[in-house]
């Protein structure tokens, strides 16, 4: 059923301007695909379709598999429509109980402070922990946090915090809070399938991811991997109907991967697709070596084009960086934008208010000679 993945492991990505690509896409989703992926997408399925619903289920256990290799069992994999905002919000609105519970939100950047919008939205009891931007969630703080707060019974932060590219100590953090026996939810959008993480061995109850990130799909869908037990006990808890994340799995369970509502199934086949070829390329600890030298190609490059990141590097990951302004070199981030563009490559604008900052993805099916294409293209920019 899957098509050819020579195209991963040739080491590089496709030459702007071919494949009917006029760039290569550096941020952290959506991302660059291999021409398989997007050839996936050229043949029609049909919901109620057996063999459409086959690839469903196949998509669970791979994702299971991957997130749960010790404990396969104990955990479950649930589809959802929409970007990975909406599996957020059902994940946020399913595990939360309607009464009784208290949601402890760790923020040090824009999608840490979305989950506790999406709280305050459902009306859930939550308290923030802030860290501030340019700063990792400290495991200490929680610690006290969970100490002086009985009332808190769940705890949502993000993994890698692409506003920045931090990246957070999800071990460490992890520990405290099944030092506490409090329920972990964690938002690993920009990191799973990228960064190893093994839920059974850091105690995480759910863990939340897209299909146009890490695993190099293209976006349509998000889901969340969770643990059997903490999902069994949330009949009743949703606030939505389309994002009653106990149902779908439920739905999904009894009849054998068919959604609730109309999937997005071109992009289901191009996920199936896109896991096949990290299967290639060897799992996800490969596929993080491949990003973790993209990145220091990247800031190396950068570095000698003058450049300075915003992280430390003991804090960076390997999804996304982010890059101060030069300065008295009369920058202009639109023009140096655009300047890229020509040149092939597209990248991000920064997100932050404590710096002006622009950011530079390294995931997707791009590879180390390609961040040195682009940092000599942003030397030739500069000039």
């Amino acid at each position: 059923m899957n098509q050819p993945v020579k195209e991963v492991i040739n080491g590089n990505g496709p030459t702007p301007g071919t494949e009917g690509n006029p760039y290569l896409l550096l941020t952290p989703g959506p991302l660059s695909t291999t021409r398989a992926v997007r050839e996936a997408m050229l043949r029609d399925w049909c919901t109620w379709d057996r063999e459409y619903n086959e690839l469903v289920q196949s998509i669970r256990t791979r994702l299971v598999a991957l997130a749960a290799p010790g404990s396969q069992a104990g955990y479950t994999a649930i589809l959802m429509q929409g970007s990975g905002t909406f599996s957020v919000e059902a994940a946020i609105g399913t595990a939360l109980p309607r009464s009784g519970g208290k949601l402890a939100v760790l923020t040090n950047g824009a999608y840490g402070d979305r989950i506790a919008q999406i709280a305050e939205c459902l009306a859930i009891d939550h308290v923030e922990v802030p860290f501030g931007e340019v700063a990792q969630a400290d495991p200490l703080v929680l610690d006290r946090i969970l100490s002086d707060d009985p009332a808190i019974t769940h705890v949502a932060l993000v993994h890698c915090e692409t506003t920045t590219g931090i990246l957070n100590p999800l071990a460490e953090l992890a520990e405290v809070v099944r030092a506490h026996k409090r329920v972990l939810i964690v938002d690993a959008m920009s990191s799973f399938g990228g960064i190893p993480i093994d839920m059974e061995a850091l105690g995480i109850d759910w863990l939340i991811s897209s299909s146009n990130k890490c695993i190099q799909g293209v976006p349509g869908f998000g889901f969340v991997l969770a643990r059997r037990e903490a999902l069994e006990g949330c009949a009743g808890h949703a606030r939505s109907l389309s994002l009653d994340l106990y149902d779908q799995w439920l739905t999904m369970e009894q009849y054998g991967g068919k959604w609730r509502y109309t999937s997005p199934t071109h992009v289901v086949r191009a996920f199936d697709q896109a896991l096949s070829e990290l299967e290639q390329e060897g799992g996800i600890a490969a596929r993080h070596a491949r990003y973790t030298e993209n990145q220091r190609v990247l800031a190396e490059g950068m570095a000698e084009a003058g450049f300075t990141p915003l992280l430390p590097a003991a804090w960076q990951s390997p999804i996304i960086t982010a890059f101060r302004y030069p300065e008295d070199r009369g920058f202009v981030f639109a023009n140096f934008y655009e300047a890229l563009k020509r040149e092939g490559f597209v990248i991000y604008p920064g997100k932050i208010s404590a710096a002006d900052t622009f950011r530079i993805g390294s995931i997707g099916h791009v590879f180390p000679a390609d961040l040195a294409r682009l940092t000599e293209a942003v030397q030739r920019c500069m000039t």
